[in-house]
C-alpha cells in the first residue's frame, strides 16, 4: 500500500471507533439529550473520515464542476444529519458517519486494486532499460540509452536488457524475449545476427553496434504505443464518457423531483417531507457511476495489457474491441502464412549425382545475393565451392559462367533453349532453375517458400472461434498460390497480384454483406495500404519493424499466426467483461434507485445504497482485474 492508502486506512480505523464510541454514549447515557448535542458527538467521526470529500466538492463546486461522485456523497450525508431536524423525522446521525466510512472503505480498496492492476501492467512492459554500456577509447562506460549514437559499440553481459537495436559484432549467446513476444523459448544470436532492445541477454557476453538511435529503437516504439493507447478509445468507453456527462444532472434533477414532488401531492403519496427528502438523498448516493467511470476503462487497460503478455500488443481500446468482431481474416502468403525463405525443396539430376547438381548451380551462383542463389548456397552446405570465371548474367534468363573450366548455365527453360540444352518443363510448386553444362542438360533444382509450422492450425483455430472466412492474397504464381492454399486450409484465395490490387480485393470483400471486421494479417513491410486499409491491420513477426509498428493497429511480435486466433478471443472474453460490469451496475443501481424513491427498503436504505455504489463498484474493479489474464 501507498503512504496515502495507509493514511487514509488510518482514518477509517479512527473514524469507526470514534463512530462506536458515539453511539454507545448517545444510547447508554445521551439517549434524551437535545438532537444538537447527540450530534456533535457524531460530527468528530464523521469530519475525520469525510473531510477530504466535502472539500472536494467544494473545490470543484468553486471550479464549476458540481457533478461528480464527491457532491452527490457530500449532500446525502449531509442531509442525512440535517433532516433530523425536520419535523417527523428520524435521526440518522449513525447511519450518515457509517455511508461515509463505507464509502472510504471502497474508495481505499478501489485504489488498491486499480494500482494492483496498473503496477501488473506496468510490470509487463518493464522493458525500458536504464543504462547502456558504450566502449569509449577503448574502455567501457554506463550511460543513458538516449546518449549512444548509432555506430557506437555497446556491451551487453548475462543478465542485462539489451538497450538498444544493433547488430552483433562479437560473441555468442541465448536471448529472452518473452517481454516482446510472449515465448518463453531463448533466442540464439551471433556475430552477424540483429538484436533489438527490450530483450534479456541470457548466457554470454555480446559487442553490438548500434544501428538505431534509442529514440527509434523497438522499446520506445513499443513505450510509446503503451502510452497513446488511451487516445483510442473504444464504442463502449465513448459511451460510458457521454453517459457519466448526462447522467449525473439527471439523478440530481430526479433526487430533487423525489424530495419536493410527492409533499405537494401528499394526499395521493403520503409521508412527510423529512422522509420523502431522505429517500432522495439514499437515492443520490446510489446514483453515483463510478462502478462505470472506472471499471470499464480499466477492463480495456488490463486487456490490452494481458495481450502484450503473450507478444500482441494492441494500439488501444477501439482496437481490441474491433479485433473481437472479426468476421474475415486475409492474409498475405509471403512472410505471413509462409517462411519468406526460399529454400531447396526438391532435385532433379540428369546424368549427374543431386550433390554435383547443386554443387555446379550453387557455384555459378557463388557471387549473387539473390535469394534463389542464397538458397543454393545453403543447400550445398559447408562444402567449398569452386570459384566461377566469366560471369554473364542473362537479363530475365539467369546465369552463364565457366565453373571448372566448363560452362555451366543456370537458369529458365528460354535459357536452356539458348545454350541448346534439351530441357522439359517440371511440373512443381516454386522456382524451378534448370542446369546445363557444356550444352548438355544436367537437371533441376526447385526452389520454395515452405508454409509455416503454425499456419494451417491458425486457420482452423480462427474458424473454430467463429471467423468465417479466410482469405490468402499473394503476389506468387498461381500453382504456387493454390498449393499453399491447400496445405493451410484458407477459404478462398487470390494469386499475382500487385500491391494495389490486394488493395482492391479487401475493398470488394468489405463491400460484400458482413456483420464483423475484417482483419488483415501481412508482415508490415511491403503491405502498409492494405493494413491502413483493413478495419483492422495486424503485422505478422514485426520483431524490430518499425514499419509494422507504425503502419498497424495489432502487432504480433513473432513470427507465429497462431497468436491471431489467441488475440481474438482474449479480445472477446475482454469484451464480455465490460458488458458484464455495465450489465452489474446499471441492473443494480437501477433495481434499489427504484426500491429507495418507494420506500420499500425500510432502515436498510442507507446501508443498501452504499453497496449499490462502492459495493458494485468493488465487483465491478475486480472483475475488470480478470482481463490482465490471457485467454487460452
Amino acid at each position: 500500500m501507498t503512504k496515502r492508502q495507509k493514511r487514509n486506512l488510518c482514518r477509517i480505523i479512527g473514524g469507526a471507533v470514534l463512530l462506536l464510541s458515539a453511539f454507545l454514549l448517545e444510547h447508554v447515557w445521551l439517549a434524551d439529550a437535545r438532537l444538537v448535542l447527540r450530534m456533535l458527538l457524531y460530527l468528530p467521526a464523521y469530519f475525520l473520515v469525510g473531510y477530504d470529500v466535502l472539500w472536494e466538492a467544494f473545490s470543484n463546486i468553486l471550479r464549476g464542476q458540481v457533478f461528480d461522485e464527491n457532491f452527490l456523497m457530500a449532500i446525502a450525508t449531509v442531509g442525512a444529519l440535517a433532516v433530523a431536524f425536520l419535523p417527523g423525522a428520524e435521526a440518522e446521525f449513525a447511519e450518515a458517519v457509517f455511508v461515509m466510512i463505507f464509502y472510504q472503505t471502497g474508495e481505499l480498496f478501489q485504489s488498491v486494486a486499480v494500482g494492483k492492476s496498473r503496477r501488473s501492467i506496468s510490470a509487463l512492459m518493464d522493458i525500458r532499460p536504464e543504462t547502456a554500456r558504450v566502449e569509449r577509447a577503448g574502455e567501457e562506460a554506463e550511460v543513458s540509452p538516449e546518449e549512444v549514437a548509432v555506430g557506437q559499440v555497446i556491451v551487453i553481459r548475462p543478465g542485462e536488457k539489451i538497450p538498444l537495436d544493433g547488430c552483433v559484432l562479437s560473441g555468442r549467446s541465448d536471448l529472452n524475449t518473452l517481454a516482446l513476444t510472449g515465448e518463453a523459448a531463448p533466442r540464439a544470436v551471433e556475430v552477424g545476427d540483429t538484436v533489438v532492445s527490450g530483450c534479456t541477454n541470457l548466457t554470454g557476453a555480446l559487442r553490438v553496434r548500434v544501428e538505431k538511435p534509442f529514440s527509434e529503437s523497438t522499446v520506445s516504439r513499443i513505450l510509446q504505443l503503451m502510452e497513446n493507447m488511451g487516445t483510442r478509445k473504444s464504442r463502449s468507453e465513448q459511451f460510458i464518457t457521454r453517459f457519466a456527462k448526462y447522467y449525473t444532472p439527471f439523478v440530481v434533477i430526479a433526487a430533487l423531483l423525489v424530495a419536493f414532488l410527492p409533499p405537494l401531492f401528499s394526499g395521493n403519496f403520503g409521508g412527510s417531507f423529512a422522509m420523502w427528502l431522505s429517500r432522495a438523498l439514499t437515492f443520490l448516493v446510489i446514483s453515483c457511476p463510478c462502478a462505470l467511470v472506472i471499471s470499464v476503462p480499466l477492463s480495456f487497460f488490463g486487456g490490452i495489457g494481458g495481450a502484450s503478455r503473450m507478444g500482441v500488443l494492441i494500439k488501444g481500446s477501439q482496437d481490441l474491441e474491433a479485433l473481437s468482431k472479426t468476421e474475415i481474416a486475409v492474409f498475405d502468403k509471403t512472410g505471413t502464412l509462409t517462411c519468406g525463405s526460399f529454400t531447396v525443396t526438391d532435385v532433379f539430376p540428369v546424368g549427374v549425382s543431386r550433390e554435383e547438381l547443386v554443387m555446379l548451380a550453387a557455384a555459378a551462383e557463388s557471387e549473387s545475393n539473390h535469394p534463389i542463389a542464397k538458397a543454393l548456397h545453403a543447400a550445398a552446405g559447408e562444402r567449398s565451392l569452386p570459384k566461377p570465371e566469366r560471369v554473364t548474367e542473362v537479363a530475365g534468363r539467369g546465369i552463364r559462367a565457366h565453373v571448372l573450366g566448363e560452362e555451366v548455365a543456370v537458369g529458365n527453360l528460354a535459357l536452356m533453349q539458348e545454350v541448346g540444352a534439351d530441357a522439359v518443363s517440371i511440373p512443381a510448386s516454386g522456382t524451378v532453375v534448370f542446369v546445363a553444362r557444356n550444352g548438355t542438360y544436367q537437371g533441376a533444382v526447385v526452389i520454395s517458400d515452405t508454409v509455416k509450422p503454425g499456419a494451417a492450425a491458425a486457420v482452423r483455430d480462427l474458424a473454430a472461434c467463429g471467423v468465417s472466412r479466410t482469405v490468402m492474397l499473394t503476389g506468387d504464381r498461381r500453382e504456387t498460390a493454390r498449393q499453399v492454399a491447400e496445405q493451410v486450409g484458407v477459404t478462398e484465395w487470390h494469386a499475382e497480384l500487385l500491391p494495389i490490387d490486394k488493395v482492391h480485393e479487401v475493398e470488394v470483400l468489405l463491400a460484400a454483406p458482413h456483420k464483423g471486421t475484417l482483419v488483415f494479417v501481412g508482415d508490415g513491410i511491403n503491405d502498409a495500404p492494405v493494413l491502413a486499409r483493413a478495419d483492422v491491420g495486424v503485422a505478422m513477426g514485426a520483431l524490430g519493424s518499425d514499419v509494422a509498428i507504425e503502419a498497424a493497429d495489432v502487432v504480433l511480435m513473432d513470427d507465429d499466426p497462431r497468436k491471431l486466433a489467441r488475440a481474438i478471443r482474449h479480445a472477446r472474453r475482454t469484451l464480455s467483461i465490460v458488458r458484464q460490469n455495465i450489465v452489474l451496475a446499471l441492473s443494480v443501481k437501477g433495481a434499489v434507485m427504484l426500491c429507495a424513491a418507494l420506500g420499500i427498503l425500510g432502515r436498510w436504505q442507507m446501508p443498501l445504497a452504499i453497496f449499490a455504489d462502492v459495493g458494485v463498484a468493488v465487483i465491478a474493479i475486480l472483475n475488470a482485474m480478470r482481463t490482465l489474464r490471457q485467454a487460452k
